[in-house]
């Protein structure tokens, strides 16, 4: 007999399983298909287990520099053991997966564990939406809803003739696994996953070159912060090289490594290295979910959804990662909500894509909203520009982490906030203020006259909002 419900979402990461949350408070009956671990790659190959390993490579810096705050740790060896490092990442993962398992619970959402695949109209259901479900045993299941919910999510994205083994050349999926260190690595595309491991590897001591296609690291970011980026990881020893292009077919394995070519303007140059780590994107999980049993389009290899979600099959949306968009896990989140509340007959209000906050938790952190003070002068604003360094911050000399800036991007003739960019100590958690501002369309005066609370890192928030109208008071 078929499970029936109002809502089935298949994919049970941060996209899947808020939607799930959101429908059942809305009094559904809701059901999730995952066919691997509830909380996706986020929970278990993305988000927390790096951002794990990243805290864990910040301590250790942090100890090996401790003669700085005054602390001498010379009697006792300061030493990596990185299985213990994994373990902890672990442990962190699933305290969080059960937690997520009890709010499954709570809400009275169904989980169902196997691999899903949406096809055609049934006796059940005179729409195609309807899940055939191959359960972890081999046998079949059949849910049947009213709406369904596509949030199949990513996966990494490979170069042609450079694919992953699990060995000498991994993906970031791969990486998480590692038991042991490298001594050295390359990894190739300068973007969000590229800089994250850069500075990991870095701080845990394993030699790392850093190789980008383009002509800088994070081409979507402000060219001022990826220009602050790029400063600071070579002062901490990462070769970066960039406007590179490999010659995937010239890959070898050697006695001790990998060696690639690689094309620049200076000439063709080999590179070697124990490992060699992949970051060039992620690619949608359409294939095996039965695309093909239904009228949804694709474009680029995504599904194409309406800024609500829904596909060219209206009871079918499509939310995350396999959208294409914003790929983060809180932006899935948030486009779970819109397709919800809009599934259920309302009329959500919706957040312009630029405008959801970015974070990146490399050392140090870079966080941002809005347009790059490029994108601005693309799309014809007249801009005026606020900027603070964390060095006139008390806080962060206290801190003994005073690198980087606070920029704002406003309009001079509406005084909109159009982009904040943040390179610097707990960027990633003093984004949210900005993006608040951004969300209510207030005025960079109107949050500098805000009274930032001193000393705190908020003040250089605080401070480059009156910057804008040359009225710092810091700096």
């Amino acid at each position: 007999m078929a499970i029936t419900v109002d809502v089935a979402v298949l994919g049970g990461g941060p996209g899947g399983y808020t939607a799930a949350i959101r429908a059942a408070q809305a009094g559904k009956k809701v059901a999730i298909v995952e066919m691997d671990k509830l909380g996706g790659v986020c929970l278990h190959k993305g988000c927390i287990p790096s951002k794990s390993l990243l805290r864990s490579a910040e301590v250790y810096r942090t100890l090996l520099h401790s003669a700085s705050y005054g602390i001498d740790v010379s009697e006792g060896a300061v030493s990596l053991d990185f299985g213990k490092v994994q373990l902890r990442k672990a442990a962190t993962v699933e305290q969080l997966h059960r937690g997520l398992q009890g709010l499954m619970k709570k809400h009275g959402i169904e989980i169902i564990r196997g691999r899903g695949r949406v096809i055609g109209p049934s006796i059940f259901s005179p729409k195609s939406g309807s899940l055939a479900v191959e359960l972890s045993d081999g046998e079949m299941e059949s849910v049947v809803s009213t709406n369904l919910i596509i949030a199949t999510g990513s996966k990494p994205r490979t170069l042609p003739g450079l694919e992953a083994d699990g060995e000498l050349v991994l993906t970031s999926d791969d990486a998480l696994r590692m038991e042991s260190l490298p001594r050295s690595i390359l990894i190739v595309g300068g973007g969000v996953i590229g800089v994250e491991w850069a500075s990991m590897l870095q701080d845990f001591g394993v030699e790392v070159t850093l190789v980008e296609a383009g002509a800088r690291l994070l081409p979507g970011e402000d060219t001022e912060v990826s220009a602050a980026l790029t400063k600071s990881l070579r002062g901490r020893g990462v070769r970066i090289l960039t406007s590179l292009q490999l010659d995937a077919p010239s890959y070898t394995v050697e006695q001790d490594g990998v060696s690639i070519k690689a094309s620049t303007a200076d000439g063709e140059v080999t590179l070697s290295a124990d490992k060699l780590l992949l970051s060039v994107g992620r690619t949608a999980n359409i294939e095996g979910i039965g695309l093909e049993n239904t009228d949804i389009r694709t474009t680029n290899g995504f599904i194409a959804a309406n800024e609500y979600g829904q596909t060219t099959e209206p009871h079918i949306y499509a939310i995350g990662d396999v959208v294409g968009g914003v790929q983060l896990a809180h932006a899935a989140a948030h486009e779970g909500l819109i397709a919800v509340d809009h599934l259920c007959g309302g009329k959500p209000d919706l957040l312009p894509h630029v405008m959801i906050p970015r974070c990146i938790y490399s050392s140090p952190e870079i966080a941002s909203f809005g347009l790059t003070e490029d994108g601005a002068r693309t799309k014809g604003h007249e801009v005026k520009i606020g900027k603070i360094p964390f060095q006139a911050i008390g806080k962060a000399l206290v801190l003994g982490e005073a690198e980087g800036f606070v920029k704002v991007i406003a309009d001079r003739k509406t005084n909109d906030i159009l982009g904040v960019h943040m390179i610097g100590p707990h960027a990633t958690d003093l984004i949210s203020e900005a993006s608040l501002a951004g969300w209510l369309n207030a005025t960079p005066w109107e949050v500098g006259s805000m009274v930032h609370p001193h000393p705190t890192l908020a003040e250089a928030l605080g401070e480059a909002m009156l910057a804008v109208d040359n009225k710092a008071i810091s700096y």
